[in-house]
């Protein structure tokens, strides 16, 4: 599992659209008080609105890490950004990348790190092995967003919630299963990356025995109607043994995004299909809630919708993003 040194000095490169940059954003918005300030390179055009500091200075303050916060395309590592890196090993922070390239390929950053010990952490890439799942009942509560297909707002709600529930004074723990998750969270699996036989071994090891009241609440990945991705979705299931589950869903979508010849099945069917296959680890398991991403819906649609669908299931239904979650944490509450 990785661990990362806090705080932050987030990286930017030469990005020039801020699309580009949505993990550094995320970093901002769900992490502030790790992140110290952002550096980019003389071309960058992007900024966060956060403090300018060299890496040197970012040192001086106490930063732990520089975090690569751009994703270039085809997520390899610009030669040209490797002086700012190397800059900032040379001062004694760790160098943290969710880029398919490893930060060790690359001969020069990697003697840097080995000249002042200093660690290069690619968080897309597993750091140990993991057992094959025990199938144990663990003791604590388990709560997993999933998902009607992939990047509809799974990582968004389980962080909404995680704040929602420790609002309502409950114990709650984030437990990251993604690149960005991690470097939000400080520590995580990438579970993407992972061979599949040991898959669910690493979401036990992820979220372990707690105390009875504690809620790990685990983000989730990619989609059980995926065709390309519902294995992840199904070991992170088993291995996780959720005592309850979050529907994530876009209104917008009426097919599998990129997969027009898989539509997405009616909400009701979804639900008892993902409830089917986690008794398997945990026969109570339930559906508490609807988590539904709603950029593409007007107050009045949204409101609508919302109300409609809320009657049609039973179950609450929220959007992280407008509203809260307050509902979903009550829910889980009751569990």
């Amino acid at each position: 599992m990785h661990v990362l040194r806090k705080p932050y000095l987030l990286y930017l490169g030469d990005a020039v659209l801020k699309s580009d940059c949505k993990t550094a954003f995320g970093l901002r918005d769900w992490c502030p008080d790790d992140v110290l300030g952002e550096w980019s390179h003389p071309n960058g055009r992007v900024t966060l609105g956060l403090p300018r500091l060299s890496p040197a200075q970012a040192a001086a303050r106490g930063a732990g890490s520089i975090v690569i916060g751009v994703a270039p395309t085809g997520g390899q590592l610009p030669e040209h950004w490797q002086d700012d890196l190397q800059a900032a090993l040379e001062a004694g922070l760790d160098a943290v990348s969710g880029l398919h390239t490893r930060l060790g390929s690359s001969p020069r950053l990697r003697a840097a790190a080995e000249r002042r010990g200093v660690r290069l952490v690619d968080v897309r890439h597993p750091v140990r092995d993991f057992a094959v799942a025990s199938g144990r009942k663990r003791s604590g509560k388990r709560v997993l967003t999933v998902g009607t297909d992939c990047a509809l707002g799974k990582k968004y709600t389980a962080l909404a919630l995680t704040r929602a529930l420790e609002a309502r004074g409950l114990a709650a723990t984030f437990r990251a299963t993604g690149q960005t998750g991690i470097l939000i969270a400080g520590s995580g699996i990438a579970v993407d990356a992972l061979v599949a036989d040991f898959l669910a071994g690493a979401a036990e090891a992820l979220s372990p025995d707690n105390r009875a009241d504690h809620w790990d609440v685990i983000e989730g990945q990619g989609s059980l109607y995926h065709p390309a991705y519902a294995a992840v979705t199904l070991g992170l299931l088993h291995g996780s043994q959720p005592d309850a589950i979050v529907l994530c869903h876009d209104p917008a979508r009426r097919t599998i995004e990129e997969y027009p010849d898989y539509p997405i099945p009616p909400l009701d069917v979804v639900i008892e299909g993902y409830l089917q296959a986690g008794r398997l680890t945990n026969r109570a398991i339930r559906c508490v809630g609807i988590s539904i991403n709603s950029s593409e819906l007007s107050e009045a649609e949204w409101d609508a919708y919302r109300g409609k669908l809320a009657r049609e299931l039973a179950l609450p239904v929220c959007d992280p993003l407008r509203g809260g979650v307050a509902p979903l944490a009550e829910a889980l509450a009751k569990v």
